[in-house]
């Protein structure tokens, strides 16, 4: 409840998106432990300082996020994936959910730390696809810039995940190559379905953080 209620006052979400972040920690806390929340809260900190980065820019765009925050669906596709491996971990009791729960939560801020200052900080991508330039901000267009920034976030979700005793230290670069996998399948998607309207963006970030967590899952099984 905390939780929710400072992502509700810092505007990082609406009400509805508060009452799914409420719910989103209490599965990772109480399904993985203390330590799901912190990184939890590291990937918050991290898109909500994305977020208002050059705000002003990102409204003449258009592409700025709504100034009360994301609302349900969209905590739901960025973290529901995290969450439900959460809660595979607290019923089988096999530390390979917790990996994959980390990559879903690494690719989360990934995608959405690199769109946001790629946006702020670039007139222009490219989308992924063709290499066409097009607006920041579009789908499925990506800038060297907010992919750098993108792997950093990857990198920081990942090492707050090792400090937290999540995943060990072995698994620090599979969990954050498996998160920029998914952030560039997001930008894919975005690029090739999201554009023709067949999939809108909460069912794009659904898959990338799905994909993110299903490589990490047959890697981790593969190197076993």
């Amino acid at each position: 409840m905390a939780f929710a209620l400072l992502g509700r006052l810092v505007r990082g979400v609406t009400a509805s998106g508060a009452v799914a972040g409420g719910i989103i920690c209490f599965l990772l806390f109480s399904c993985a432990g203390p330590g799901a929340f912190w990184t939890l809260f590291a990937l918050f900190v991290l898109t909500w300082i994305a977020t208002r980065l050059g705000r002003a820019r990102k409204q003449r765009l258009g592409t700025a996020e709504r100034r009360e925050g994301r609302k349900a669906s969209q905590v739901f596709a960025n973290l529901g994936v995290a969450a439900g491996c959460a809660v595979l971990y607290a019923f089988r009791a096999e530390s390979i959910w917790l990996v994959g729960m980390v990559a879903a939560m690494s690719e989360a801020a990934a995608d959405t730390v690199s769109s946001e200052c790629g946006q702020a900080l670039r007139h222009e991508a490219r989308l992924i696809t063709t290499l066409q330039r097009v607006p920041a901000g579009t789908d499925g267009g990506i800038s060297v810039v907010g992919t750098v920034f993108g792997i950093l976030a990857a990198i920081v979700v990942a090492a707050v995940a090792v400090g937290a005793l999540m995943v060990p230290m072995r698994l620090a670069l599979l969990v954050t190559v498996t998160g920029v996998a998914g952030m560039f399948v997001d930008s894919i998607l975005g690029a090739s379905l999201e554009r023709r309207r067949w999939l809108n963006n909460d069912a794009v970030n659904l898959a990338g953080t799905f994909v993110a967590a299903a490589f990490a899952l047959g890697i981790v099984r593969l190197i076993a």
